[in-house]
């Protein structure tokens, strides 16, 4: 009788992950694609818990499916991934993290697309559990192909995904056995660069990455210089892979953004000074190799001034960039015509030398940066009359050319696609109301930024308004609500005539934005003449 060839191996390399390995294996065997067309590979890596002594469980269980083999400790998840490709046998191969689990439905969907649309590679939905990260923008919707250049993929480089094993064997693909952090990536680069296509399973969660509750993931406990010295290796490789090029820096951009700006955190402050120059000496290295205007314009400001510093070994200045922004937030921009910049300590300091393009704002960075920096300083009624005026002053992060700042008392709500960042950038052919009231500008006191007084008459109406500063940057309006969480809002203020009267508030919703409302009192009440015209009148009727 010929053997079966599965559908599927599933390679699992294990160390001390139990408890969470029995669920694991537990969701590899439920899987809806069936027994019969799954073979489940783990390699034990010399653990000293009792992930051993499971998975021979497993095995004794499911003898036909569960293939165990037992080595000694290579300190890292690229051995045991690589022994278990030995003896993989499945059309498709897919690696699981032993302290992870996968949908249902998950191997039955991926195989199902590489069947249908001839892939070398199927990357299946994942989510992270337990405060675990997972990047989300390449799972917007399901591609049948899509490129490592041009989409989100190189932000999910992780190996936890279906492989045609003929495309593995072929180019003899492996994993690098000196990494103790990131081996994967290569194995991934280098099977996308190869694949002739590779398709996303985005409608369907296939992998849950789980987070242990005492952070042991490898990720988690690699230190400053061996995460530094794995991720150097990564990117050499793919250097050795790609040609200088926008190819090359769409997947370089990745270890940037990500591997080394994380080596530039809030911890970086603390560490020993030989370290911290070990560090920007490390990231130098490679932003001389690899750091081209492409990649750095593709970055956000923070990050990209973060490696632009440790580039430079101006240590103090990086460390005051963190700490500042850790305290305080973000620093206001300085505005000059159609271009703005982030005044992140070391700009235009000659002791740095870096040009003003590694602190100017490009494209989406802005929006969430000015909701950040936007502050409301005082909120108050003045009445005169019959008529009110709410008055405002807010400090808004940005100095030099403000003097277009207004602040309008908007009607309806903010679009939901602004909610996140709490601020938008306006379409060019946005049209606004002309602005109501009187406003002025001053610079804050402590240079952080510029103060906004604004005046606006309430009008006689029944309205739901939200204080929202317009605020030209670049060359470009954004939207900012007001905060107002912790602020003391003015007391309600009834206001008009006797014969018409309104009520004015000013509350904070339940998305930390400050919102005025203007409502008629009712019943109004009626002046004295009124009063006697309607008596007399009633009096006539009774006659």
């Amino acid at each position: 009788m010929k053997a079966r060839t599965p559908d599927v191996t599933v390679v699992v390399a294990v160390y001390n992950t139990m408890p969470y390995l029995t669920e694991c294996l537990n969701s590899l065997l439920g899987q809806s694609i069936g027994r019969d067309r799954l073979e489940i590979v783990v390699v034990d890596d010399g653990s000293t818990d009792d992930s051993g002594r499971e998975l021979d469980r497993f095995a004794a269980l499911h003898p036909d499916t569960v293939k165990v083999i037992h080595q000694a400790n290579s300190g890292g998840p690229a051995a045991p991934s690589n022994r278990a490709l030995e003896v993989a046998t499945g059309r498709f191969v897919y690696f699981v993290g032993s302290d992870d689990y996968l949908g249902e439905e998950a191997l039955e969907r991926m195989v199902k697309c590489a069947d249908k649309n001839g892939s070398d590679v199927v990357v299946g939905k994942m989510v992270g559990t337990n405060g675990r990260y997972v990047h989300q923008a390449l799972y917007k919707e399901n591609a049948a192909d899509v490129s490592l250049y041009d989409s989100a993929l190189p932000f999910t480089l992780a190996n936890t995904k279906l492989f045609r094993r003929d495309l593995v064997e072929q180019h003899k693909l492996r994993f690098p056995e000196n990494l103790p952090v990131g081996s994967d990536q290569p194995f991934t680069i280098e099977a996308c660069v190869r694949a002739r296509k590779i398709s996303v399973v985005a409608d369907y969660t296939c992998y849950y990455a789980v987070k242990r509750g005492d952070a042991s993931n490898i990720t988690y406990r690699a230190d400053h210089l061996a995460r530094l010295r794995c991720t150097a290796e990564i990117m050499d490789f793919t250097a050795g892979l790609l040609p200088a090029g926008p190819e090359r820096d769409a997947v370089l951009r990745r270890h940037f953004t990500w591997e080394l700006a994380k080596l530039v955190q809030d911890d970086f402050p603390a560490l020993d000074r030989d370290l911290q120059r070990d560090i920007c000496a490390g990231i130098a290295r490679l932003a001389d190799a690899y750091f081209t205007d492409g990649i750095r314009d593709a970055m956000d400001v923070k990050r990209r001034v973060r490696i632009c510093l440790a580039r430079a070994g101006a240590i103090d200045a990086l460390c005051e960039a963190i700490t500042s922004e850790k305290l305080h937030g973000a620093p206001p921009f300085v505005v000059e015509g159609d271009r703005a910049y982030a005044r992140y300590p070391g700009f235009r300091d000659s002791l740095t030398g870096l040009s003003d393009r590694c602190y100017e704002l490009v494209g989406e960075a802005v929006p969430g940066r000015l909701a950040q920096g936007t502050e409301l300083l005082a909120s108050a009624w003045e009445q005169e009359g019959e008529g009110i005026t709410y008055t405002a002053s807010v400090r808004v992060p940005v100095v030099g050319d403000t003097a277009g700042a207004v602040l309008r008392l908007a009607r309806g709500a903010m679009p939901k696609s602004a909610d996140k960042a709490g601020a938008r950038k306006l379409r060019a052919d946005h049209s606004l109301p002309a602005p109501v009231g009187h406003h002025s500008t001053e610079p804050a006191e402590d240079g952080a930024g510029t103060v906004l007084h604004s005046r606006v008459p309430l009008e006689r109406c029944d309205a739901k308004l939200g204080a929202r500063v317009y605020l030209e940057v670049a060359g470009l309006t954004y939207e900012i609500p007001v905060p107002g969480t912790d602020k003391p809002m003015p007391l309600s203020r009834r206001w008009g005539s006797l014969d018409d009267p309104y009520r004015a508030a000013a509350v904070v919703n339940d998305k930390g934005r400050v919102v005025v409302t203007t409502a008629q009192m009712y019943p109004p009440k009626k002046s004295l003449a009124s009063r006697v015209k309607t008596t007399l009148v009633r009096g006539l009727k009774r006659k």
